[in-house]
């Protein structure tokens, strides 16, 4: 049995860059975006009006003018009008272009609009106001975003602005999840007094598409030639193998021999953490990666989120983005293990993140996960752990 930090550090040390593609941009979204987005002109690419209401030009106000003469009207996408007698001034909209010819818009709540005239009802007028000047924000080359990021919905907004029909993105793995055990039955189904349905497997599968992996799922009866039969077919058509149970102690757990005959190699078997004592992690020479998670559901929850998870973020070229929070009451507990504590998260009047302790009826008991939204990682070093301390969490 190895302790958490030895098998994060062994997880880690196999992570994979597994290259880029390009998609079409609205199906971007949650994926890590691989390249700059550069500005392909300046940002915003013209003077443009920020409120609605009249362009004039500044020497005319310096000169004691107050009322002005509308010589047009102006829509945002129309070709800039001039000013060119004094006096003169564009009725102008929000987002349209503001010839070089004026120098300041003043809002409609600032002026009286009357008989093809404007009256300008104050007294304070800064050179420029109103006006986004062109390039403010970007000049064209420059980076706009930078690389290795998730791409969220302003990212995507932007990615239309700078007209990129397409991104370049980084590749996900591959991922196969596999559940096996007679006891298990499909979601439609009615199970008998003794079996229950499947859930973790779409459990796994829902975490993972939250980071934009569509994983294929199997299930693997309780036989120890299909079991071998089916992880062998996976182990060459995927790039990561997640398991879900099997990998106990049990006489029907047939997974870590089928895994040792298709000479994957065992790189760590039982971490000294609960929940989760019982997961195993391997590779093989193929390069697939294997995840043998524990069955109990919180147990293969909390692996996910601690080791599988940070994994992909690391192959995917982002940083670990490690959060903490304090505790919120005072906690016991005597087993030597790193103790991953179920909590609800809410922030205090300073600002400081609280993880409120959940308490459940261990790693069976996934009805909590409802109820919490993270783990605190408590030290296998200690035994008793106060209010106010502060440790690491891992949200899900």
């Amino acid at each position: 049995m190895i302790t958490v930090e030895a098998a994060e550090k062994i997880v880690l040390s196999r992570i994979k860059d597994y290259g880029t593609e390009a998609i079409p941009f609205m199906s971007a979204l949650g994926r890590v975006l691989a390249e700059e987005m550069v500005a392909d002109r300046d940002l915003p690419p013209y003077d443009r009006a920020t409120m609605d209401g009249i362009a004039v030009r500044a020497g005319d106000i310096e000169n004691g003018l107050r009322r002005f003469r509308i010589k047009a009207t102006q829509a945002a996408g129309e070709t800039p009008i001039d000013i060119t007698e004094p006096g003169e001034c564009i009725e102008i909209m929000t987002g349209a272009a503001v010839s070089p010819s004026a120098n300041t818009v003043i809002r409609y709540e600032d002026a009286t609009i009357q008989d093809g005239w404007a009256t300008v009802n104050i007294d304070t007028i800064g050179l420029g106001q109103n006006i986004h000047r062109k390039g403010k924000d970007r000049k064209r080359g420059e980076t706009v975003v930078a690389a290795h990021q998730y791409i969220t919905p302003a990212l995507i907004s932007m990615a239309a602005s700078l007209g990129l029909a397409t991104l370049k993105v980084k590749k996900l793995p591959k991922v196969m999840i596999i559940s096996s055990g007679d006891e298990l039955v499909e979601v439609n189904q009615m199970p008998s007094d003794y079996q229950i349905r499947r859930s973790n497997n779409y459990t796994l599968q829902a975490i993972l598409q939250q980071h934009a992996i569509a994983a294929d799922m199997l299930h693997i009866p309780d036989d120890p030639n299909i079991t071998r039969q089916q992880v062998g077919k996976c182990l060459q058509q995927y790039e990561v193998i997640i398991l879900s149970g099997g990998v106990s102690m049990g006489k029907f757990d047939y997974i870590p021999q089928a895994l040792e005959s298709l000479l994957v190699t065992p790189l760590f078997y039982k971490v000294q953490q609960r929940p989760g004592k019982p997961f195993w992690f391997g590779a093989h020479g193929g390069g697939t990666l294997v995840f043998a998670l524990p069955g109990n559901p919180v147990s293969g929850f909390m692996c996910i989120h601690r080791y599988f998870i940070p994994w992909l973020r690391a192959s995917l070229g982002l940083p670990m983005n490690q959060q903490h929070a304090a505790l919120g009451e005072d906690v016991s507990f005597p087993p030597p293990m790193q103790y991953f504590l179920q909590v609800k998260l809410a922030g205090n009047e300073q600002g400081l993140l609280i993880g409120m302790p959940v308490a459940g009826n261990g790693s069976g008991d996934f009805a909590n996960l409802a109820d919490t939204d993270a783990f605190m990682e408590l030290p296998a070093e200690r035994n008793n752990f106060r209010k106010g301390e502060v440790f690491p969490i891992w949200r899900f």
